[in-house]
């Protein structure tokens, strides 16, 4: 049984006395099809989400509703961590290898939001986010003609 063909087909015509067998047949897979699709998203759905999307009968109307729902919902996270990324500074509660760690995994979700992260910027906001006593380091770094990436910044640092 195709799941996915009410995703991918447009609903069929109604089913009438002089429709062809391959229609009937068409139509029942479509129904259950889309039936069982609306089912499962629906349950899959968390319910503070389920409550924001359109009531519709159709599992392809239905994920359209989600994906719009979620586009925005995509930017505003960019821009939640954008603000992490270049606001976060080194406290000693974790470790530089943590601290680096954190903030290259935060660089990866932006890349996965369609939000680039150049290595050498992300170097940059991990030397602006090391607090005063790395100031002889930053300058040194700085002064350089090299520039680093992230895995050298790291095994330099730690």
């Amino acid at each position: 049984m195709d799941l996915n063909l009410a995703l991918l087909n447009d609903k069929p015509t109604t089913i009438t006395v002089s429709s062809r067998a391959d229609e009937k047949s068409f139509y029942k897979a479509w129904e259950r099809s889309n039936r069982l699709s609306l089912m499962f998203m629906r349950m899959n759905i968390a319910n503070n989400i389920k409550s924001i999307i359109p009531q519709t009968e159709s599992a392809r109307e239905y994920l359209k509703f989600v994906e719009k729902r979620f586009r925005s919902a995509d930017k505003s996270l960019v821009g939640t961590l954008m603000a992490e990324l270049t606001t976060m500074k080194l406290d000693r509660s974790r470790s530089m290898q943590n601290h680096i760690i954190e903030m290259t995994n935060i660089a990866a979700r932006l890349q996965s939001l369609g939000m680039k992260v150049d290595d050498s910027f992300l170097v940059q906001f991990i030397l602006n986010s090391l607090p005063p006593e790395y100031g002889p380091f930053q300058i040194n770094y700085n002064t350089i003609k090299d520039k680093w990436n992230v895995s050298e910044f790291s095994s330099i640092l730690t």
